[in-house]
């Protein structure tokens, strides 16, 4: 068992593009049901429409990065309006079944052979990262020290995926120091009184679903940089992914999104790497290559369990504030 190796390439995803990808879209959900106490279980689908619209704009209407950007945001933007128009004045069970179904049906319209041209169907895009790599001001060649070791354009999908995290961290800590933040909170612990204070409720909900949805766009975005857009990587564990991520890190925070999605996988690959080296050297006989794969995902969860059953509230997080043991 190489463990140096194993302890190397889980090191790689403290700082991976999918790491801050997932970050992001934890911070999103953390306004969501963290925050507000609204039961979004379709961030996939934010994600999803974030890196389609990034891609589309560049590949079919050939727009440069920037209109790109506002494309998938744009995109994320109407999608929360559709949520959250019908739903958002019903209780939050009713946002709970159609945020997993509209994810769900989103993706599947990716998926269909009649947007074959547009989406590219099962098979996705690819090829819409020139405009991005141009912007690139690393020279070329290859950096870093130790495991974090790689090339220009590697490092420059790092540097912006992890400044957005850290933006979409202040601006979240900004608002819910604010006034509005303030509203929000009170509307998660008891909606009716914020009512009675003459708050619009369904209006400050609806600015928190837009606001989630446009970093789960973000994170969308930078998740397809480093791969092609499939619409086969955005199915419903991707958003329990992200529940995982947020609740081990705490809900109702700001770091705790990105720790917790640091932590997820980082564990993830250590488990994966052990599992799969384990069985090549006769460790785990009785299972297949296709069983270790498997095995990995519930020996994380099983770490995930301890931590919820140790400190429910997460890492960072305050029990007081846990909208979801209340």
């Amino acid at each position: 068992m190489d463990w140096l190796l194993l302890f190397s390439n889980a090191a790689q995803e403290i700082i991976s593009p999918t790491t801050a990808a997932y970050a992001l879209a934890a911070i999103g959900l953390a306004i969501h049901f963290g925050f507000t106490g609204l039961l979004n279980f379709g961030q996939a689908g934010f994600m999803m429409l974030g890196a389609y619209g990034f891609a589309i704009a560049t590949l079919t209407f050939e727009w440069p990065v920037w209109a790109a950007l506002l494309t998938g945001i744009g995109a994320s933007i109407v999608f929360a309006l559709i949520l959250g128009i019908p739903t958002l004045r019903l209780r939050a069970d009713y946002l709970a079944i159609v945020t997993i179904a509209a994810a769900e049906i989103v993706r599947l319209l990716f998926t269909t052979n009649t947007f074959e041209p547009v989406t590219g169907s099962a098979n996705g895009l690819q090829g819409y990262k020139g405009g991005f790599a141009a912007l690139n001001p690393i020279p070329e060649g290859t950096y870093g020290f130790g495991p974090w070791v790689y090339n220009e354009y590697d490092w420059w999908v790092r540097i912006v995926g992890w400044s957005l995290v850290a933006l979409a961290g202040f601006v979240t800590w900004r608002l819910f120091k604010s006034p509005w933040g303030r509203v929000i909170k009170g509307i998660r612990e008891d909606e009716d009184a914020v009512r009675a204070l003459g708050k619009n409720v369904y209006f400050y909900k609806m600015q928190s679903l837009v606001i989630g949805g446009v970093f789960g766009a973000l994170g969308g975005m930078i998740f397809i940089l480093p791969r092609a857009v499939v619409p086969s990587n955005y199915q419903t564990s991707l958003t329990f992914f992200i529940y995982a991520i947020l609740l081990l890190g705490g809900a109702a925070t700001v770091l705790g999104p990105i720790v917790g999605s640091v932590i997820f996988w980082v564990l993830l690959s250590f488990f994966s790497g052990f599992v799969a080296r384990a069985v090549e050297i006769g460790w785990l006989p009785f299972m297949s290559n296709v069983q270790a794969g498997q095995l990995r995902f519930i020996l994380v969860g099983l770490a995930i369990m301890l931590i919820v059953i140790y400190r429910p509230q997460g890492i960072f997080g305050n029990k007081k504030e846990l909208a979801f043991v209340k």
